[in-house]
């Protein structure tokens, strides 16, 4: 099973059964309802290790393939995020198309559930981009298979600490990779993006002792974390101008692209978003190029799905945070086969991958 190298730029037209051919997904569903208003794509990428469990997003797509293509990396990413945390799951994601603010409503989340529901436990959501543990107790009404729901009716609550636990360990580990040392103390971290991973990130590196340099498109969120921390607000027009020991994008993917490729002045990369390679082939090789060390972002942000894994078998924080903490580990043995191979770090994860998911596919034909 030789999971293909994504490039994003294939997806110019909605050719569904070619672009989940190329990247070997199993079952896409697309849901509509005219009367709530809801379209959504269920995207179920593999289902080797267990049921694709991967969190529903609500985005307002300026277009119904741009929509389709991100639900169909995102998935895939689920399933090399959750081999490589060790998890007993397969990988999937869901997109609802619509402006969270103004169209997300009961009616709409429940009959979300109901598609949830008639795939049958083969997928599960959780939370994800604009969608709260709120919204999974809406669609919680309609199906069992669901994770990140709020504390007081069983689950774990807000998966973010968690998730942004499993970042603060990995640029840990990245850093003791590059510079000998675990420490980040005084090194100048710019953190892109300071929703709840970010804000949490930045906590985290705040009290490390980190220089940290800040970035939201939401400029009134942007001086309140900046302000908390006493850290440098920076402009998205002047993002890459100056230099930095770590950049962490932690808004929504694609900000390493070529333009950004030219611009950066960093060593490391480390963040919390998905998919933070435009392509992966041309801006992972590049970065090589640059002796930038990625650490790839579905190693990075395990965090978040090794939480609400926890939910499937009676939650318990100490215990995720336990599992989050081998991600440490983890990105050290992809950089150290990267090394040794003289391959990039994406594609040095993508193999420790899909070595446990073939290794598991073959095991269960032998039964």
């Amino acid at each position: 099973m030789r999971m293909k190298p994504v490039n994003s730029n294939n997806t110019n037209d909605l050719d569904i059964f070619k672009s989940m051919q190329s990247q070997e997904h199993e079952q896409v569903m697309f849901c509509q309802d005219r009367d709530t208003g809801l379209k959504a794509i269920i995207a179920i990428h593999n289902t080797v290790l267990g049921p694709a469990l991967g969190g529903t997003r609500m985005w307002n797509y300026n277009t119904d393939t741009e929509a389709l293509t991100d639900v169909l990396r995102l998935s895939r990413g689920m399933t090399y995020k959750s081999a490589l945390a060790g998890l007993n799951l397969g990988g999937g994601k869901a997109v609802i198309i619509g402006d969270s603010k103004t169209q997300k409503t009961e009616a709409l989340l429940r009959r979300f559930g109901r598609f949830i529901n008639n795939l049958n436990g083969k997928y599960i959501t959780a939370e994800d981009v604009a969608m709260t543990s709120a919204d999974m107790s809406v669609i919680r009404m309609e199906t069992p298979h669901v994770c990140g729901l709020p504390v007081n009716q069983g689950g774990s609550g807000d998966p973010s600490p968690v998730t942004a636990y499993g970042v603060f360990v990995s640029m840990k580990a990245a850093a003791k990779s590059r510079w000998g040392s675990e420490s980040l103390s005084h090194k100048r971290i710019l953190v892109q993006g300071l929703g709840h991973v970010g804000a949490a990130l930045v906590d985290y590196l705040h009290k490390e002792g980190a220089q940290l340099f800040v970035n939201d498109i939401n400029t009134e969120r942007t001086h309140a974390v900046a302000k908390k921390v006493n850290a440098h607000v920076v402009s998205s027009v002047n993002l890459f101008d100056a230099e930095y020991d770590i950049y962490a994008p932690c808004a929504l993917g694609g900000t390493i692209n070529d333009e950004s490729c030219a611009l950066l002045k960093c060593e490391i990369i480390c963040g919390a978003a998905n998919n933070q390679l435009l392509d992966e082939v041309k801006h992972g090789a590049l970065l090589a190029q640059k002796n930038i060390l990625y650490a790839p972002d579905f190693v990075v942000n395990a965090g978040g799905i090794i939480n609400v894994y926890y939910e499937l078998e009676g939650y318990n924080r100490e215990r995720a945070i336990a599992h989050a903490e081998g991600i440490y580990q983890t990105l050290t043995q992809v950089i150290q086969i990267s090394h040794t191979q003289a391959i990039p770090t994406y594609l040095a994860a993508n193999q420790l991958a899909e070595n446990r998911l073939q290794r598991i596919a073959t095991l269960k034909t032998r039964r």
